[in-house]
């Protein structure tokens, strides 16, 4: 791109994150409204002075790349009997939830498996894994039955080896297959894409005995995925739930290496460190644009759009219901169109060095940068659905099919409303997007003077992704304070 084309691609950038981005940020969870002691419009300012402040800090500052030579220190090993009681205990939980959503009511808010499903797990894991590493992967279900499954496996085959008569020997456990390296994370956006639909798109997603069928389907996925290519290199890779909570735990302090052994380290530096394999960028594309469209959806830009397309589909032969879900996919699919549009736009907008740096090659190399921006979604759009509907965990734990029982005496357990007020909400929300921010263009700045070689250079090409940050941050405050009203 020339340089006359890059304020164009600039001014573009900021229009798209205008029309949608910060939408996804305004969590309509929020109840009451925020009794905020300075006006509204000056946390959009105050907002937009501190990413200027951080950038012009950056410039003068921050002369050479620092996060991917950042050293960790150990402090400990997860021990090996840890571990399995971690993995057994996901497996009943799992299994708690499936048969919870099988066997138990109808009713979305007496059942447990949707809150487990889009409460517990789909925001609260996201926040542990902010704050301790990742979690998932000492918990996860489908790892644990793979890595069990293995281990008797071999102990099948050893001992049929042992036992074999003199010369007829059996033969060792095939190696599993290379994963291919084309695939990267693609596998994972597939399944990010699926859950999206689920979640946002299609009513039978969130109703208890679908939902069961649906985890049923994605641990039948994620066995024959293992046992192909072997428990880790699927579960790094193509695990759609487990790379996705991945992003998270890359921002922690907290870190566990492939040998076990727990590290402490600076924040942001595992997000520096993320791999750039094939299908990184598409699946933070579709992580924000997922959170996005789950707030977008709420606001008048979607609902003025959604009958046009209910009525479309209507048309062509689909019922009403359906032709509402249809319309969800579309807007999903725009959602994700437009996040890609913006990313893509923002690495246009930055130099190439007289063609040594692809467009291709700067879009993952930066991709990484997104990661904060996932997060700060997230605590925007989910803070408030955490800290109410969390609370309802233990009282649908007592009453998993809500069928009257009380297993652990907390049944009768209420939401307290009390223990965050919305003022408090707002200021999280607040710290959360600006914070996201900040921390996107501290990863972009240190690894564009990997790319750039120098710091001027490395300023020059990290503008556009200032005005991204003003825009996406400004009117994503602006959103919120509305939501508040």
């Amino acid at each position: 791109m020339t340089l006359r084309r890059r304020p164009l691609a600039a001014l573009l950038l900021g229009a798209a994150v205008t029309l949608l981005l910060p939408a996804g940020a305004a969590a309509h969870g929020i109840v009451g409204r925020a009794d905020l002691p300075i006006p509204e419009e000056l946390f959009a300012v105050a907002a937009a002075v501190v990413l200027v402040v951080s950038f012009a800090a950056l410039a003068g500052g921050w002369s050479r790349p620092r996060l991917e030579t950042f050293a960790e220190r150990p402090v400990g090993r997860v021990p090996l009997a840890l571990e399995v009681l971690a993995g057994a205990l996901g497996v009943i939980v799992f299994a708690a939830v499936v048969y919870a959503g099988l066997a138990g009511t109808d009713s979305q808010q007496d059942n447990l498996a949707p809150n487990a499903v889009y409460v517990v797990m789909w925001v609260g894991v996201p926040f542990a894994s902010l704050l301790l590493g990742d979690v998932f992967r000492l918990v996860s279900p489908w790892r644990a039955l793979g890595r069990g499954f293995g281990w008797l496996a071999r102990v099948t085959s050893s001992r049929g080896r042992a036992l074999a008569k003199p010369g007829r020997t059996k033969p060792d456990l095939p190696e599993p297959l290379p994963y291919p390296e084309r695939l990267g994370r693609w596998p994972a956006v597939a399944g990010l894409v699926a859950f999206g639909l689920a979640e946002l798109c299609f009513a039978a997603g969130r109703e208890p005995g679908p939902l069961a069928v649906l985890a049923l389907l994605y641990l039948a996925v994620q066995l024959v995925g293992m046992s192909l290519y072997g428990v880790e290199p699927w579960t790094r890779r193509a695990d759609a739930l487990g790379v996705y909570f991945s992003l998270f735990a890359r921002l922690a302090p907290l870190a566990r290496r492939a040998d076990g052994t727990v590290v402490l380290r600076a924040p942001l530096v595992g997000a520096g460190r993320t791999t750039a394999v094939p299908g990184t960028v598409a699946l933070l594309v579709v992580a924000i644009a997922t959170t996005a469209f789950d707030g977008a959806k709420e606001g008048p830009l979607f609902s003025d759009a959604a009958p046009a397309l209910q009525d479309l589909f209507t048309g062509l032969g689909a019922s009403k219901g359906l032709g509402l879900e249809l319309a969800f996919v579309v807007g999903y699919a725009v959602a994700i169109a437009v996040v890609a549009g913006i990313y893509w736009l923002a690495v246009e907008g930055m130099p190439s060095e007289r063609g040594r740096l692809g467009r291709g090659e700067r879009g993952l190399r930066l991709a990484h940068s997104l990661i904060p921006i996932a997060a700060a979604y997230v605590i925007a759009h989910y803070f408030s659905l955490l800290a109410y509907n969390g609370q309802d965990a233990a009282r649908l734990a007592s009453d998993p099919l809500g069928r009257g029982s009380d297993l652990f005496g907390t049944a009768t357990a209420a939401i307290d409303y009390g223990v965050v007020s919305a003022t408090g909400i707002w200021y999280v929300q607040v710290a959360a997007l600006v914070l996201g921010h900040v921390a996107a263009l501290v990863l972009a700045h240190d690894r564009a003077l990997t790319l750039y070689g120098s710091a001027r250079a490395a300023v020059r090409s990290q503008v556009v992704m200032l005005v991204v940050m003003v825009c996406f941050t400004g009117l994503g405050l602006y959103l919120l304070s509305v939501a508040n009203a």
